[in-house]
Parts: structure tokens; sequence; C-alpha cells
């Protein structure tokens, strides 16, 4: 078989994420060299090598508050994408720090390198300076950091995302599993736009075949299908066969259950848990829709039709089933 070059050498920040394996997975199908650069361990990035031919997929440690080493993860690279992101904050990395800093700093390195020909800064569906959640408005501060300095990057904002490995139907099913209900914040009638990971990753490979016109624009990447959150809950119930068990948890309610941990985080000598359900962020998020804009730059216009979520992208839950995935 002959081996297809497709001239691009890319440098995916984040890529030990959840999006990040199919992006890796993407840009090494079309015939890209994909450098990996990963903070943890060196086993953090081993299932992102078996994506490519031997020497296509090249991890490299990076601390991201050194710059030298953050040069050195592109020194050789023509394209950079940015897909940090968190939606929780530990001691040591703020939401300011790994969404907004970061993103900053890659640009502006990625400005002084002078070889780099597209930049894709990975957002997310809402993000806005005046949001009550502080992910979508460091979000905002990031995609303005990043246009300062590369107003030519391409600016991607994915809605919650679906997938086998996804913090959003996983988290709801392990919740439902172990507590037997599940928590409708509010009354549960936000409506979201979940979108399927691979078709995200397929927009952001599409963004790079196309011949520049997506450059200096930004893209709403949402699901074909609006739900309210008590639809979603209902799809997830049906799909691991369940009867629903729904408490309504007034907003204030759930602010006061997750507090603890905001207020314990710097306080206490030691790592916290990951929170679960009651991550005060996303329950801040929950108070208002996050859905694409009318007349926003979306799918379509890069050429994908994205899935529809029902069937095979939420088809990984039945591992939930009581009986196991053959019940």
């Amino acid at each position: 078989m002959t081996y297809v070059y497709s001239g691009i050498i890319a440098t995916v920040f984040g890529t030990t994420g959840f999006l990040g394996r199919y992006v890796v997975q993407q840009l090494a199908k079309m015939g890209s060299q994909v450098l990996v650069p990963f903070r943890g361990c060196e086993d953090d990035p081993r299932h992102l090598k078996l994506m490519g031919d031997l020497g296509q997929i090249v991890p490299m440690k990076f601390n991201p508050r050194d710059d030298n080493t953050i040069k050195a993860t592109m020194a050789k690279a023509n394209v950079v994408i940015n897909l940090i992101g968190r939606e929780y904050e530990t001691r040591n990395y703020s939401f300011e720090d790994v969404n907004h800093f970061m993103a900053e700093r890659i640009a502006g390195i990625a400005k002084e390198h002078g070889g780099i020909m597209r930049f894709i800064q990975i957002s997310c569906l809402g993000a806005s300076s005046s949001s009550p959640s502080r992910v979508f408005s460091t979000k905002a501060a990031a995609e303005e950091a990043v246009l300062r300095e590369l107003p030519w990057a391409t600016i991607m904002r994915p809605a919650a995302m679906i997938g086998t490995e996804d913090r959003l139907l996983n988290k709801w099913a392990q919740f439902v599993k172990k507590f037997n209900f599940f928590p409708l914040f509010g009354d549960g009638s936000t409506r979201i736009q979940p979108v399927y990971v691979v078709d995200v990753a397929a927009a952001v490979t599409a963004a790079l075949k196309d011949d520049g016109t997506s450059m200096g624009k930004i893209y709403e990447l949402g699901g074909p299908d609006i739900f309210t959150v008590h639809e979603l809950a209902e799809l997830m119930y049906d799909t691991i066969r369940e009867y629903p068990h729904y408490v309504k948890v007034p907003f204030p309610v759930a602010k006061a259950v997750a507090m603890p941990r905001e207020i314990l985080l710097k306080k206490v000598p030691f790592p916290l848990p990951r929170p679960g359900l009651f991550n005060l962020d996303e329950i801040n998020a929950y108070t208002s829709d996050t859905i694409v804009s009318d007349n926003a730059l979306t799918f379509q216009d890069l050429g994908i039709v994205p899935h529809k979520l029902k069937g095979y992208p939420t088809e990984y839950l039945i591992w939930y089933r009581k009986g196991g995935p053959k019940f």
C-alpha cells in the first residue's frame, strides 16, 4: 500500500482528552504527521500511537507553563490545533489557566513561529463573556486572545459532545446506576444541542482541507436535534433500559450541594475528587439554553451532515444495562 502524505505536520494540544483521540485519528487517516504534546506520564498518549504508521504519531513531553517546551513541540509544525479545556478546576489549574491563558500562550508562540499556516482553536457552544458559567466566559476570553494574536485563526464551538468516552451521558448513566434517580436541575427544561464527537473531529479536518475559506471564521457545531435535559435523560434511560426516576432539584439547592468543593478546593492540602453531576459550573451553565445561533456558520458550511444521536452514537450506553450489553 502506498502511503499518502498530506503535507500537514500538526501539533495538537489536548490530545489525551475526549476529542483528542478522534482528531488524531482523522489527521492520521488523511496522511498527516501528528505531534502530540502531553504533560503526564508516558502512558497517557500511548493509545494514540496505534492510529498511524511508525513515526507518524510523535508524543512529546511538555510543560504548559514553560514556553520553551511549547516552542519545542511546534518547532517543525505547520498546523496547530488547540483542544485544551476543562470543565472543573483543580488546586493547580484554574479555569482561567486552562481555558484562557494556555490558549493565549499557544497562539502567541504560534505567531512568533512564523511558519504556522493554520491555527484551530476549539472553544465551546455558549462561550460568552457575560455567561454565569466560568467555562463559557473563559472560553470566550480565549477566543478573543487567539483572534487578537492570529486574526486568521479558525474558532470552533462544539456543543456538549457525545461518544464512547464522553463526560455527559456516561456520567448520567453512572449516577443513575449508583443512586437510582436522575436529578433535573431547575425542571429539566433547559435546551441543549449535543453533538457526536466524530462529527466535531471531521469538522476540524474539513477546515484544514479547504482552500482557506474557514480562516478567521467562527463555527458553531451543534447536533441536528435540540433536546431539553429531560428529553436527553429519557433517551439515556431508554438505551440502558431502566425505569426513569427523576428528582427536580431547584437551582439554588443544586448550587448549595456543589458549593463545598469550590470552597475547599484551595484550602485543603490535598487534591479533591472530580465533581460528579453536582458540578457548580455545569449547574450555572444549565440556567440558560445552549443552542446554535440562527445566523451562525455550522456543519453545513463545512460540507458535513451531523449524525442524529439516537442509535449508533449512543450505543455505548448498552454496557450500563442490568444484564450486560446483550440484555
